[in-house]
């Protein structure tokens, strides 16, 4: 089969690691549908997730078990066949591994949050990514931020947000819960965001009755001071609890690792068609049209003052409801599965 027709992809986690699931495997049907054989590949098995998420840490085996499993897989795959790796071949190796692997086959990298961060201070791969993105045939970039670090090391630079399951809002219930709801969806990895901002949700439940739900885990801890209740995230409830919700909220410090972050939660409220409150940070100031589709708050009176205005006003929610479901179009699956596969499938060979 020639090269035009497939594309192998080489991602950090199984379908239930959500950077990879929202990133990669979501497109899977849109390839197919386009005539293009799809394989997927991933360096951390099922249970490595399963098992980070039930606290019991890193499993010791997962890294090299991931890299005899990734090499086995690259030896199986023909040069000529484009990839799709997301991030880098191989976790905490130099990047001249991961380019002896590729031999110069085209591929293309994805990044959808700053992780060169996570090298930062480690001097033999402080600079792993940009050797990567320089002998690379494109770089897909879920931010502007990732667009700005990458840009000039590589013209081919395509920026795709992390996209959308539109039908599954729009199928979702849309009654709502009985008592005025904010919502916050995440992973245990993202749960640190909604704990450090506590003290300025405590102040939200001073001056509004307003219940907190948090989709992740369903052990999660409530916040001191907070009405709130945590539920198990899963994919067939999620689209149904956001828009059973009145309002989705954001925060995030505003540091180098979370300017880079992209704003996925935010893309799901506008997709199940309520407002959004957000920290002014990175993505989120792309996502939120401030005071059309959401606000965007800087203090904690400003989140304050603008919770207890949607609380108050269900005509305003309403409104801004709509304006921010007509925009979420733009992130859609079908809308970056037609600028994302032309980009992957013109394939160049990587750079010597």
């Amino acid at each position: 089969m020639s090269s035009e027709k497939r594309l192998e992809i080489f991602c950090r986690y199984a379908e239930n690691g959500a950077s990879s699931r929202l990133r990669f495997f979501k497109y899977k049907p849109f390839f197919e549908k386009a005539g293009i054989q799809i394989g997927i590949h991933s360096f951390f098995d099922t249970a490595y997730l399963e098992r980070l998420y039930a606290g019991k840490g890193k499993s010791f085996s997962s890294l090299p078990r991931g890299i005899f499993r990734r090499v086995k897989e690259l030896a199986d795959t023909p040069r000529h066949i484009p990839l799709w790796i997301e991030y880098e071949l191989f976790p905490m190796l130099w990047a001249w591994c991961d380019l002896a692997a590729l031999k110069k086959r085209p591929f293309f990298l994805n990044f959808d949050d700053p992780v060169w961060e996570k090298y930062a201070k480690l001097p033999t791969l402080k600079n792993k990514y940009d050797t990567l993105v320089k002998y690379a045939s494109g770089v897909v970039a879920a931010n502007d931020l990732i667009v700005e670090r990458f840009k000039n090391i590589n013209a081919n630079i395509l920026k795709i947000p992390t996209a959308i399951d539109l039908d599954r809002y729009d199928k979702a219930p849309k009654e709502k819960f009985d008592r005025f709801t904010a919502v916050w969806i995440g992973s245990p990895a993202t749960f640190h965001y909604l704990t450090s901002f506590r003290n300025v949700l405590k102040k939200m439940a001073e001056c509004c009755d307003f219940e907190l739900l948090m989709i992740g885990k369903s052990s999660w801890c409530s916040l001191p001071g907070v009405p709130s209740r945590s539920v198990e995230w899963s994919e067939a409830d999620e689209a149904e609890l956001i828009s059973r919700s009145h309002v989705g909220i954001m925060p995030l410090p505003d540091e180098s690792f979370a300017r880079g972050k992209s704003a996925y939660k935010l893309i799901q409220y506008a997709a199940a068609g309520i407002p959004s409150l957000g920290a002014p940070v990175g993505e989120n100031c792309q996502v939120i049209e401030d005071g059309a589709t959401g606000f965007l708050c800087r203090t904690p009176e400003e989140w304050c003052r603008n919770l207890q205005q949607l609380a108050a006003d269900p005509a305003l929610r309403k409104q801004m409801g709509k304006a921010a479901r007509n925009k979420a179009v733009e992130w859609s699956l079908e809308v970056n599965a037609g600028k994302l596969i032309p980009f992957l499938m013109c394939s160049k060979e990587s750079k010597p």
